[in-house]
């Protein structure tokens, strides 16, 4: 946890940049590159997706990643070993889906993630009501459980997410799925006001953040830019050199 506290405080840019990658996509190989190429154009820490057959919070892109990601065959033994790979580069967050934690155990996870690097956990599909037995496995390991903040959450949800908050909060720009859009949604500067008024930790802001515009207009009202199905796009079309060339194009418009 310290190590993304450190990754929101550096110098030199208005907001954390914070790529997805899918982890296995296209292979285990090409998405170690992708991280790799990703650490050295500029990203502060990176959220790297554990495929899952069913991932309800994704859109089609990192939906089709993770479905090929399986196909090629994947496993969660295999994205860890990625993990652990370029942990000592940067802060790596894992976004895993519940069944994944539970088929484990909540203990038994938290420690095989905390053993391969990782210093934090996405949960999207995991109910903050019932995420304190994961929540107190991963402070027992040292890794930030991080809470997820919607457009629609009341004031109420939101000072309950910002009290369990851990490393940060994960700001939705908008209610639905993760995706390329062509703009951002016309009530996230509302969502984020209220999720920085509530937590005492940094608020990133991910879900259809796809252009160097739309970024640093974010980086204007948060603490961190979260980009996925664009970076994932970009691993698809051109690879590792294309992922870097994205993150570096992100990183200078966060400056």
């Amino acid at each position: 946890m310290n190590r993304i506290a450190a990754a929101f405080a550096a110098d030199g840019k208005r907001a954390a940049l914070m790529p997805y990658l899918m982890g296995g996509f296209p292979d285990l190989g090409a998405s170690r590159a992708a991280l790799d190429a990703a650490a050295d154009a500029g990203a502060d820490l990176v959220e790297l997706g554990v495929p899952f057959s069913d991932p309800l919070a994704d859109g089609p892109v990192i939906h089709a990643a993770a479905t090929a990601a399986l196909e090629g065959g994947a496993t969660l033994h295999g994205v860890l070993d990625v993990c652990r790979a370029v942990a000592d580069r940067l802060p790596v967050v894992l976004m895993v889906y519940a069944n994944l934690v539970l088929r484990q155990g909540a203990p038994a996870f938290a420690l095989r993630a905390a053993d391969a690097g990782a210093t934090g956990l996405i949960v999207p599909d995991l109910p903050l009501d019932e995420a304190d037995e994961l929540r107190e496995a991963c402070d027992a390991e040292g890794l930030a459980l991080v809470p997820l903040a919607a457009p629609n959450s009341t004031a109420e949800r939101v000072a309950e997410i910002a009290v369990r908050a851990r490393g940060f909060v994960y700001a939705v720009s908008l209610t639905g799925t993760t995706g390329e859009r062509d703009a951002l949604p016309p009530g996230l500067a509302e969502t984020v006001v209220r999720v920085r008024r509530a937590a005492d930790v940094p608020v990133a802001v991910g879900f259809g953040i796809s252009t160097t515009e739309q970024a640093a207009r974010v980086a204007e009202l948060a603490d961190g830019v979260i980009v996925g199905s664009r970076i994932v796009r970009a691993a698809e079309e051109g690879g590792p050199d294309a992922v870097g060339e994205l993150v570096a194009e992100l990183a200078r418009a966060l400056m």
